[in-house]
């Protein structure tokens, strides 16, 4: 009878334990450069070493990965974005290649640890940096830098995409003549409720915010169309700083406030998020690297950790990443630390669901570095190991 007992008492150990390694095991996908050139000048799929999407496990317990596998034949997927069911995963196409802008879906194995390409759609506009799934799994929307605008494509059954149903454009200038000698759309950002839209513009320095609706379906009457999911009577727009480049949004855990990467200003902003009307109230503008430094700022990258106590910023330039700590209650920010990205331009850099990793993409080193994440300080303790890619500039990590 002891024996008994004893045994269903390991046999539920073992239970916990092979649940518990599970559940530390998940997926880094990178998204890369395949191509640096232009058809005129490098027409090569794959002249940067690069094979398109790299698919890694990676080990929440120790902070390594193993490479799974790889796509092909895929062009510069630069961003990816992954649905909120984790089996679907979408890239935008830089191609710097005229009228070759693109998104591409793709159904994500997790068993196997591969991508299967789905579909491509047209993206609406050259060079797509950006690319963004709503939380209700429906939309996808994609920025196109060069192109000055951004489209909306509906998700359908099989994770693929339809052609775009809504695209709107902009026109106008910056303070910059080289920068911003027209409109440059760098990244799409849904809120947390899923009610508005924003988008940020480098080359008019400026956010535009448009109210959301996931719900919106096929017109009445119509045999297959598509209701537009953005309110375009509703749009409101926030000036930044004359020169300052805004660059990627995120929010933080409540969904109370918004932090703004200033690409050229290398500042960070923070707002406050009024979900009724959408509005976004400046808070706080501050420096993304020591008062003593001087530019010209190449700033990045924006996340904060998932418990909201620190948030991240990535410094191409000063080959950094800038730590704040975050006053829960008032969203403010205090810079504390920073701390050296071992590689040249640090582009992208995502932190794990649980909190415990920060993984940068040094693109023009081909290599990922992983940290540790001290949740208590904020400080950031690097791995000796690197994670060897061609070009990184996309990491996801997917439990």
């Amino acid at each position: 009878m002891n024996l008994i007992f004893n045994m269903r008492i390991l046999f539920s150990f073992l239970l916990v334990v092979t649940g518990a390694a599970r559940a530390q095991q998940m997926y880094l996908l990178v998204g890369t450069y395949t191509n640096t050139g232009t058809s005129a000048t490098n027409s090569k799929m794959d002249s940067s070493g690069s094979k398109g999407i790299y698919v890694y496990r990676f080990d929440g317990a120790t902070g390594k990965a193993k490479l799974l596998s790889h796509t092909h034949g895929v062009c510069n997927p630069s961003y990816l974005a992954v649905a909120p069911d984790g089996h679907h995963v979408y890239a935008c196409t830089e191609s710097r290649m005229a009228g070759m802008g693109s998104v591409s879906a793709f159904d994500f194995d997790r068993n196997a640890g591969r991508l299967r390409f789905i579909n491509k759609v047209p993206s609406g506009g050259d060079n797509p940096a950006y690319v963004s799934v709503d939380s209700s799994g429906r939309w996808v929307v994609v920025a196109n830098y060069t192109g000055g605008s951004f489209s909306v494509c509906r998700i359908g059954a099989d994770g693929g995409l339809s052609p775009w149903v809504q695209r709107l454009a902009f026109s106008g200038h910056g303070i910059n003549p080289q920068r911003q000698d027209r409109s440059h759309v760098h990244s799409a950002v849904f809120s947390p409720d899923l009610r508005h839209l924003y988008i940020q513009d480098l080359g008019l320095d400026r956010i535009s915010m448009y109210p959301f609706d996931a719900d919106a379906g096929p017109k009445a009457g119509s045999a297959g169309g598509l209701a537009s999911p953005l309110d375009t009577t509703g749009i409101k727009r926030f000036s930044i700083p004359a020169g300052a480049g805004p660059r990627h949004l995120t929010f933080g855990p409540g969904g109370h406030f918004a932090y703004l990467i200033e690409e050229m200003g290398g500042m960070v902003d923070v707002y406050h998020y009024d979900p009724v009307t959408g509005v976004l109230d400046s808070l706080q503008r501050i420096a993304a690297h020591p008062d003593t430094a001087s530019g010209s700022w190449r700033s990045s990258d924006v996340h904060l950790s998932p418990d909201g106590k620190f948030l991240y910023a990535s410094n191409r330039a000063e080959t950094t990443i800038t730590i704040f700590s975050v006053d829960k209650e008032k969203g403010t920010l205090r810079r504390i630390a920073y701390e050296r990205t071992f590689g040249r331009e640090p582009r992208n850099f995502t932190i794990d669901p649980t909190g415990n990793w920060l993984l940068v993409g040094d693109q023009d080193s081909n290599g990922i570095v992983v940290y540790r994440i001290d949740k208590t300080t904020g400080d950031l303790k690097p791995l000796r190991r690197r994670i060897r890619v061609p070009l990184p500039t996309c990491l996801r990590v997917i439990p």
